[in-house]
């Protein structure tokens, strides 16, 4: 009998498997694809290939601002797509690697969980003490007429050798903000239209609206408050209310994503599940049966390769007896483009509502050395805190670099920094992470390099 199986094999997989071994356990994972899981070989690395070629571009055809005078060609769509397939692969095979290194089974193949402690793989039997669940995620194509013959999948799009000519993006999350990006950049003719009052809506109401502007500033047109409710060939119908428009699109694209929860045989095992069909846990990543745990997309709510491999880390270590919490307070998410979008914690509107009396800091990149000397100077950092007590809520940053300096609130609200305790930090100069110090002093009401407030 094994201490724990992992069914799943991509981020929250592996590092969950590694984890367990880690702490002395047998272990086995159940991989019915490639090693890597969507991160690897379907979402977070080709993704951010095609944005790095893209971004590329875009920033040559700005050389001559630095003196340089360059023939900017175009895009050679068959070396994007060799690079993402060998940076995949290479990923890919580090993890076999590291797998069989720390001594972990890989079984190949499909698993149905029968019961608390057992799993069936292709008729074998393979039983465990513990059991995680990390099947990840799917897309999820909307129930539209018509949509059949336009729709352009996230997976399609990682593959193309051509830019569609024009492209209508529904999602309003990182994922269609990324690929509006993406496409815009590449010359498609972009429309985005989004069901609510703007683009990523559970984020800082002014990240968004920075984002937006970034967009519309590329020629993407965007919609609000419009869902589309048909396709008949090019012509696409969005409805707000009782009034319907149409907008033409070659493709539409399909980038939404849904867990993989269902037929995995915990129904009958008592498991229970969330609104958006995830799989529900604990702080401890623990299903309503003991002795299973899930992590990452399955669970629902933010999709994220990094948010998974922590529940991944935490699911092992309760699952091999050492106690363990997953903060989900603590996931951050990020946008990757030009400009880059990262944030941590609560907007400003969320800590409002959960009634919090707030202290905001901000710092624009306009008046930030190393932003104005790249000439990457839009952007801004944001820091929420609890005026009380000075624990920083939430950190918003759009601008270059945002991916990277996220980390830096990730790990000062792990460490319960306050807002005051930062302010007193210093940072290399010329940085953008000075960007971060410099909201924070703001909050606290000492900014250094901005007009005195009232």
């Amino acid at each position: 009998m094994y201490d724990v199986v992992v069914i799943g094999g991509g981020p929250g997989g592996y590092a969950a498997a590694i984890r367990a071994s880690q702490l002395k356990g047998k272990v086995a994972l159940v991989e019915g694809g490639n090693m890597g899981g969507t991160c690897v070989m379907r979402g977070c690395i080709p993704s951010k290939i095609w944005l790095r070629a893209a971004t590329l571009l875009e920033q040559s055809r700005k050389a001559g601002e630095f003196g340089l005078e360059l023939t900017v060609g175009k895009l050679d769509f068959t070396a994007v797509l060799a690079r993402k397939q060998g940076v995949s692969n290479d990923i890919r095979m580090g993890m076999e690697a590291l797998l069989a290194n720390n001594g972990v089974d890989v079984i190949p193949g499909m698993a149905v969980v029968t019961s608390p402690t057992s799993v069936d793989v292709a008729g074998k039997k393979v039983e465990a003490k513990s059991i995680i669940i990390a099947t990840g995620s799917t897309l999820a194509k909307p129930d539209v007429p018509g949509l059949d013959q336009a729709a352009f999948t996230s997976d399609q799009l990682l593959d193309m050798t051509e830019a569609p000519a024009s492209v209508l993006i529904t999602d309003p999350t990182y994922i269609g903000v990324e690929m509006a990006t993406l496409l815009s950049i590449l010359g498609s003719k972009v429309i985005f239209a989004v069901p609510g009052p703007r683009i990523l809506p559970d984020e800082d109401q002014d990240s968004s609206q920075r984002m937006s502007q970034s967009l519309r500033e590329r020629g993407v047109q965007i919609i609000a408050r419009h869902t589309l409710v048909k396709v008949a060939g090019k012509t696409c119908t969005l409805k707000s209310g009782d009034k319907e428009q149409t907008v033409d699109a070659d493709r539409v694209l399909v980038s939404g994503r849904k867990p993989v929860a269902a037929n995995l045989g915990l129904e009958t095992l008592g498991v229970k599940f969330n609104a958006d069909g995830g799989i529900a846990v604990d702080q401890q990543c623990r299903t309503a049966c003991p002795s299973i745990f899930a992590i990452g997309d399955c669970t629902g709510g933010w999709m994220l390769s990094h948010a998974a491999s922590a529940m991944g880390i935490c699911a092992a270590e309760n699952s091999m007896g050492v106690p363990a919490k997953f903060p989900s307070h603590l996931v951050s998410r990020a946008i990757w483009g030009s400009p880059e979008m990262g944030s941590v914690g609560l907007s400003e509107e969320q800590a409002e509502r959960k009634g919090y009396e707030v202290e905001v800091g901000g710092f624009p990149y306009s008046i930030n050395g190393y932003a104005m000397l790249r000439g990457e100077v839009d952007g801004a950092v944001k820091m929420v805190a609890d005026a009380d007590t000075g624990e920083i809520l939430g950190v918003h940053i759009v601008g270059s670099n945002a991916s990277e300096l996220i980390g830096e609130a990730v790990l000062a609200m792990q460490l319960e920094c306050t807002v005051r305790e930062f302010a007193k930090g210093f940072r290399v100069h010329p940085a953008f992470c000075e960007t971060v110090v410099d909201a924070a002093r703001d909050a606290a009401g000492w900014a250094l390099y901005l007009p005195k407030r009232g």
